[in-house]
């Protein structure tokens, strides 16, 4: 069995709006870095810029989907991203 490429994903809580649902930040993996704006209550996530957005858009989602309650502004976290080749 061949292990997948794993990479440590960095992420930073800039703002929370719990009225409006919303949950902003920054997350870095590698050479990327990306803003994101997580809508909650609609299960949306925007990234930008586009570039590398499909290295980490599955994994970012997966994570903010499981443990978006338990962020604080100012938090960072980490989380693994797995490549399929």
């Amino acid at each position: 069995m061949v292990s997948l490429p794993v990479t440590t994903a960095r992420l930073q809580v800039l703002n929370q709006d719990l009225h409006l649902g919303l949950c902003k930040g920054q997350v870095w993996a590698g050479e990327f870095a990306w803003v994101f704006h997580w809508h909650f209550r609609q299960g949306k996530l925007r990234l930008e810029p586009s570039l590398g957005r499909a290295l980490i858009e599955d994994a970012l989602l997966r994570f903010l989907l499981r443990f978006d309650h338990q962020l604080d502004v100012g938090g960072e976290y980490n989380f693994l991203v797995r490549a399929t080749v």
